[in-house]
C-alpha cells in the first residue's frame, strides 16, 4: 500500500494515550483537535452515546413523580451508560494499533487483521447506540413534557452515533467485502433512525 508523503507524516504524529472518558470536556476537545489521529470518530460516537444514555437517565428521573415505571427506565439506561463507558477507550487503543502498523510498515495481511478488529469497538457502540435511541423514544413518550426535549436530544445524539460507527465500521472492513458486521451495523444505524423518525 502506497502512501503519500503527507500520510506518512501524519502517521508519524504521535497517537494518544489517554482514555476520552478520563478527560474534562475542554481537555476531551482539545484532544479531539490536537494533531494526533486519536481519539477521532469512534471515539466521539462513544461519548455521545454515553450523553444520550445520561440524557435519557436524566428525564426518567425528572419524571418518576408522575411515572410509574421511570425508575425501570433509569435502570436501562444506567446499564446502556455502563456499556457504552469502555468503548471510547477500546475504540482508541484498537485504532493506535492500526496506526503503529502502518507507521511501521506493517503487512497487508496483519494491517487487516488490525482493521478487522477495529471494526468492533464501532460495532459495539451501533449497537449501544441503537438500544439507547430505542429507549429514549420509549421515555419521551412518557416522561415529564418540561424534559421531553431533552429525551428527544437523547435519541438524535444516539442516532448521530449509531450512522458513525456504522460509517466506521464500513471503512475498517473494506477489505472484507460483504462482511455481514457491515450489514449488521447499517442494520442498527436504521434502527436508530426509525426510534427518531417515530417522534
Amino acid at each position: 500500500m502506497a502512501l503519500s508523503r503527507t500520510s506518512r507524516e501524519r502517521q508519524n504524529r504521535r497517537v494518544s494515550a489517554v482514555d476520552p472518558l478520563d478527560l474534562r470536556v475542554r481537555e476531551l476537545l482539545d484532544e479531539v483537535a490536537n494533531e494526533s489521529a486519536t481519539p477521532a470518530g469512534g471515539a466521539a460516537a462513544a461519548v455521545l452515546v454515553g450523553l444520550a444514555a445520561a440524557l435519557t437517565a436524566m428525564t426518567a428521573r425528572y419524571s418518576r413523580e408522575d411515572w410509574a415505571d421511570a425508575g425501570a427506565a433509569v435502570a436501562q439506561a444506567e446499564t446502556l451508560r455502563a456499556r457504552a463507558a469502555p468503548l471510547a477507550r477500546v475504540d482508541v487503543a484498537a485504532y493506535e494499533e492500526v496506526l503503529t502498523l502502518r507507521r511501521e510498515s506493517g503487512d497487508d495481511e496483519t494491517l487487516g487483521r488490525a482493521l478487522e478488529a477495529a471494526a468492533e469497538a464501532p460495532l459495539q457502540i451501533a449497537q449501544v447506540a441503537a438500544d439507547v435511541a430505542d429507549l429514549a423514544a420509549h421515555v419521551a413518550g412518557r416522561c415529564d413534557p418540561a424534559v421531553r426535549v431533552d429525551a428527544v436530544a437523547a435519541v438524535d445524539l444516539a442516532q448521530a452515533a449509531a450512522r458513525v460507527a456504522a460509517r466506521l465500521v464500513a471503512v475498517n472492513l473494506t477489505m472484507r467485502p460483504g462482511d455481514e458486521r457491515i450489514e449488521r451495523a447499517h442494520r442498527l444505524a436504521e434502527a436508530a433512525g426509525r426510534a427518531a423518525a417515530a417522534l
